[in-house]
């Protein structure tokens, strides 16, 4: 355990909770929201309080349950070792499924360098193919590299939308904001909804909050504030820069855009700093996309640890590094990006992502109904559990209502990739009992 000396503040924890959130989450997301117009921007404010209800249920779930598996060990302390199985295999699921999600926006920001990409839907295959075998074997180096890069390149997207957020009021117009604010006439709700998804995917990797509770100074108060700190902060900076690409770029114009953060920086400047900020957003996916995989493989791994996924997901090289499960994982990326071939990148993208956000929403469910069990069984105090219980309980409808917002086909999709989860168990569970374990 950290020393006191050496454990994190306030400032710090907020720091880190805020670039895991931000990272390529809002790199194509002002071209998908404009195909509803700028009254999508009703979806920010909607997402943003259920995100900071998530973050502090998380944050609480991980204050008090210090076992291995994050939202897997969370779900496991209401639901039993399927939901350990199943919160660990939908969440690999829906990483699956953002990485190629984060290969596609990365092709459609490197449109303008290479225009070949775009000209058929088997070049922006090659393109998407191409950045996930990349950055896959970047990883085979292991953390140490792994983390290095994805530290610098996060910078990419964060510094840009920033930047937009403050300086970028200077060339807003009302009247292209006002132009683009419903152009399809749709009722408030129905807008409303049509951007729950695509900002809640915004907001993934909220479930990583509370994960360094150990090294944080004062765990009680500060990881709890650190989320909604950091929560607030993101949210304020996607809603202001969502807001002021709606007010440069003509609605029409932006929702086809394949890399609406070059094209407003080519607005407000002129093609050459444009093209700078495209290639900073490029560099953003590759990291982000690193990452994530990363992530995902250390998920297996963890796992197959426990003997939960198979035993070749958590054989390691000399430098730590899942080869064979990242192998895998690329196999099915790979499988994933042939059956979502398209030659709108935007639909592509959209489409990506509404799978992605429903796969994420079982994981998330799952273990935030775990969090009421975690406070019994901690004892808090009768005004603790209430808050955390009222809180959590906002941030599980708000999950379920996500889940709604996702649209019939990734519902679909998502609950048969789901039900697959519960064959590979059946497996896992008759294989603890043959060994005379508990399954």
């Amino acid at each position: 355990m950290a020393s006191e000396q050496n454990k994190m503040g306030l400032v710090g924890l907020t720091t880190i909770v805020t670039v895991n959130m931000m990272g390529s989450g809002i790199i194509m997301l002002p071209a998908s929201l404009a195909q509803t117009g700028a009254i999508s921007l009703l979806s920010w404010v909607v997402t943003a309080l259920g995100a900071m209800c998530i973050a502090y249920a998380f944050a609480k779930c991980g204050m008090y349950c210090n076992k291995d598996g994050g939202m897997s060990a969370y779900a496991n302390e209401a639901h039993g070792k399927s939901s350990f199985f199943i919160a660990s295999y939908t969440y690999y699921v829906c990483l699956v499924i953002s990485a190629v999600a984060i290969a596609v926006s990365a092709a459609g920001y490197l449109v303008p360098f290479f225009p070949w990409i775009k000209t058929t839907p088997i070049h922006t295959f090659i393109a998407v193919v191409a950045i996930l075998v990349i950055t896959m074997v970047a990883n085979f180096w292991g953390p140490k590299i792994t983390g290095q890069i994805s530290a610098i390149t996060v910078w990419g997207i964060i510094i840009p939308v920033v930047g937009l957020s403050v300086a970028g009021w200077f060339w807003f117009k009302p009247e292209v904001f006002a132009e683009a604010w419903n152009p399809h006439q749709d009722t408030t709700i129905t807008a409303v909804s049509s951007g729950i998804a695509l900002t809640l995917w915004a907001f993934l990797g909220i479930e990583s909050a509370g994960a360094n509770s150990g090294a944080v100074e004062n765990p009680e108060k500060n990881v709890p504030l650190a989320c909604m700190l950091a929560t607030s902060f993101t949210a304020i900076v996607y809603i202001t820069s969502t807001s002021v690409i709606q007010g440069i770029i003509p609605n029409a114009e932006l929702a086809k855009s394949d890399a609406p953060f070059g094209l407003v920086y080519t607005y407000m400047f002129n093609e050459t700093v444009g093209s700078v900020i495209t290639a900073l957003a490029v560099i953003a996916c590759i990291g982000s996309l690193l990452g994530w995989q990363f992530t995902n493989a250390q998920v297996s791994k963890a796992a197959a640890d426990i003997r939960l996924f198979p035993k070749v997901f958590g054989e390691v090289n000399k430098d730590n590094a899942p080869i064979k499960g990242m192998l895998i994982m690329l196999g099915l990326e790979l499988l994933l990006a042939v059956m979502t071939i398209s030659p709108n990148l935007v639909k592509q993208f959209n489409v990506l992502l509404n799978l992605a956000v429903f796969i994420n929403m079982v994981p998330y469910i799952l273990s935030l109904t775990g969090l009421e069990v975690i406070l019994r069984k901690q004892n808090v105090s009768q005004k603790e559990y209430k808050t955390a219980a009222v809180i959590g309980t906002f941030a599980v409808i708000y999950s379920i209502y996500g889940v709604y917002a996702c649209g019939q086909s990734a519902v679909f999709w998502g609950s048969i990739l789901t039900m697959f989860g519960y064959i590979f168990y059946g497996f896992v569970a008759a294989r603890d009992r043959n060994d005379g374990t508990p399954a």
